[in-house]
């Protein structure tokens, strides 16, 4: 879990996303409450910027593992979608499966 985090490429499981979405959550909760207790607010903001990277990119690979581009994670409530449907059964244009269940296509067609 959690190879390149901020990578755009390759394919993650719902574990590993809902993960994110948490791992997301507790600093960006924590960087609002600094940032609203005082001065050099745009400063802390500042800390936003890689937890975005980190948010983005972990989002399009889960898109990826459902077979769609990354882009779908702008869709409104798509974030839901993610969480809770299953991932593409073996390999697809992004990778082979995560869970490995269906890469037997790969070594097959070989």
């Amino acid at each position: 879990m959690f190879k390149n985090p901020f990578s755009f490429e390759g394919r993650i499981r719902r574990t590993e996303y809902g993960l994110s979405v948490i791992i997301y959550a507790i600093p960006a909760a924590i960087i609002n409450v600094i940032g609203e207790a005082g001065d050099g607010a745009a400063i802390i903001f500042l800390a936003y910027i890689p937890l975005l990277w980190f948010l983005w990119a972990q989002g399009a690979k889960r898109c990826h593992d459902r077979g769609n581009s990354g882009w779908y994670q702008i869709i409104p409530f798509y974030g839901l979608w993610m969480l809770f449907a299953d991932s593409d059964k073996g390999i697809n244009e992004y990778g082979p499966n995560p869970k490995g269940i269906g890469n037997q296509e790969l070594t097959t067609n070989v």
